[in-house]
Formats: C-alpha cells, structure tokens, sequence
C-alpha cells in the first residue's frame, strides 16, 4: 500500500512529457514558484541571479493546512517550474499539483528519495509517509540535486552555473550535518529525548540519535486528544524530563496542557524554545534560510537539553 501512494506522490511530480510547455528563459530569467520557505531558499541558493523565486507560504505558515488563493493558483500557473515538498507535506494542493505537472514544469524535491529513505506513521498508520524529510539534513542534499536537474531542463544554457552552484551548497550541508551531529552529542545520551507539538523531528532523531516524542501526528490536520496529551505527560514524569519544545508553525496550547498533566505527574518541565518546523524564519534573518533554521534549532535544542 506504501510503494502504491508513494508512486501516486511521485506521479504528480511528472507527468507525460509531451503534454508539458517548456518555457523559453533564454533571455530573461526563470520564473521559479515554490511552496515552504526554506524551498524558496533553496531554490534560490541553486538558482542565483539567473532565476526570480515566488514563494507562496512566508514563515509561520503551516503547509499542511494551506490552500491556495486564486491568485496563488494564477502564479503558480504562470511559472517556468514549480518546485514542492511532496509526501502530501502540502496536503491540500494535491489536485492542483497533478493539473500543473500534466501542463507545465513541476517536481516534488522529494523525489529523489527512494521508499527505503523514507519513514512512515507507523506502527498506527503504516502507509503515511512521513513527509519532513529536511531534518534530515543528508535528504536534504538530494533535494538540492532535483532543484538542480530540473532548472537544468528547463535552462540548459546555464547548466553548468547551476551544477557548481549546487555543489557548493550540498558542501554546505555537509558540514552542516557534521555540525549537527557534533552538538547533539553535546547532551548527555539519556537526555537526548525531544519533545514536540507534532511529529515533524523523526527524521531529525534517526539522523542525530535522539528519541523524539510528538503530540500529535505527522500532519497537524489531526487535532491532538486527550489521550495524546496524557501519553506524553506521562513520559516527561517517567523520564524526569525539562524541556520540551513548540514549534514556528503550531499553536502552544496542546504544549500547554501536557506540561500541566506533568506537573500533576509530579515533574516540572519548561518550554526550552521555539523551533523551526514546517516553515524556516523571517525572510532576511539567518533563520530564514534552511542552514540558519537547522543550526538554530540544533543550538535551541542542545541548549535546552544539556
């Protein structure tokens, strides 16, 4: 059932090439439409001065519960390539993504990611992918060589400016994987536990060894229940936890009342900081680029934890 969706996800990425209008950016530069704002980041980082990048969703905006305006849906129809997360990360733009790839130039950046990379619901819901695969910062090189393979099509005079481009950045995240591994190894292992509003820091703990416990699902389209609440209270009491963290891009109330359980449960904890989730910072910050809003959350959470 998981390889069935994930063709479907995959599917919506391309589509039959001779349906396609390839744009002419010959002698202007290409129009790039992207989703999350760390795409627009990255698509930016690849791109340079050869491409203009619209994004749709600025920071603290949540993509699983985004729908597109109609202006929204005019810019993305006037793209050169269209660039989003996939995995259902932007849930309800799935029919619209499988409209524009039959007609213009449009990819997941994910999908350079094979079914053995990616992580599921389980064991609850088995055949949901995970779609937050940026906490991983190793993933997160992959989708720098989509971006890349796809302005390359669709401006292949400038192939070789986006190739170097796009070494250069994924050599960046490499040393800022290294970076986040050498500092979580700063917390004490049986500390290495990060609590969280909802479950968007798998990937981030199988990559860097912590255990991550989330309220509510991967998507926050699923409202956290009291049973959620109480799960996780339990373990902040069970393990003597601190710190427990909520996230840019989710409301703090559900943080809120599992501190409360706690501090019934007998242990104290705290809100060690915001961290970055399904949006990247302000535009014009450190944090509002990819490398800024990784480092800043690994440095909140070493911070928090240690």
């Amino acid at each position: 059932m998981l390889a069935g969706l994930l063709a479907a996800v995959i599917a919506l990425s391309g589509c039959a090439q001779g349906a396609i209008r390839v744009p002419d950016v010959s002698g202007r530069k290409a129009r790039i439409v992207t989703t999350t704002n760390f795409i627009t980041d990255l698509a930016r980082q690849v791109g340079g001065p050869r491409v203009k990048v619209d994004g749709l969703m600025g920071p603290g905006v949540d993509p699983h519960l985004f729908k597109a305006s109609a202006r929204d849906v005019r810019t993305l129809r006037q793209a050169d390539l269209v660039l989003y997360g996939g995995l259902e990360l932007e849930g309800k733009m799935g029919d619209l993504f499988e409209e524009l790839s039959a007609r213009q130039p449009a990819k997941a950046v994910t999908a350079g990611l094979s079914l053995s990379e990616l992580r599921t619901e389980a064991p609850a819901r088995p055949d949901v992918v995970d779609p937050h695969v940026w906490f991983d910062v190793s993933k997160w090189q992959s989708a720098t060589r989509i971006v890349v393979a796809q302005l390359t099509k669709i401006d292949p005079a400038h192939a070789d400016e986006y190739r170097a481009r796009g070494a250069a950045y994924v050599a960046e995240l490499a040393e800022l994987d290294s970076y986040a591994e050498r500092r979580i190894q700063e917390i004490p292992a049986d500390e290495r536990v990060l609590v969280t509003s909802h479950d968007a820091f798998q990937y981030f703990g199988e990559r860097y060894g912590m255990e991550v416990v989330a309220i509510q699902g991967i998507s926050t389209a699923t409202e956290a229940t009291t049973a959620d609440i109480e799960r996780v209270a339990r373990v902040i009491a069970d393990r003597g936890l601190r710190s427990v963290f909520v996230e840019s891009s989710v409301p703090q109330q559900t943080i809120d009342a599992v501190l409360a359980s706690a501090a019934q449960k007998g242990q104290r904890a705290r809100v060690g900081g915001e961290l970055y989730a399904d949006s990247a910072g302000s535009a014009g910050t450190p944090e509002g680029t990819y490398v800024g809003m990784v480092k800043a959350n690994v440095d909140l959470i070493v911070e928090g934890l240690k």
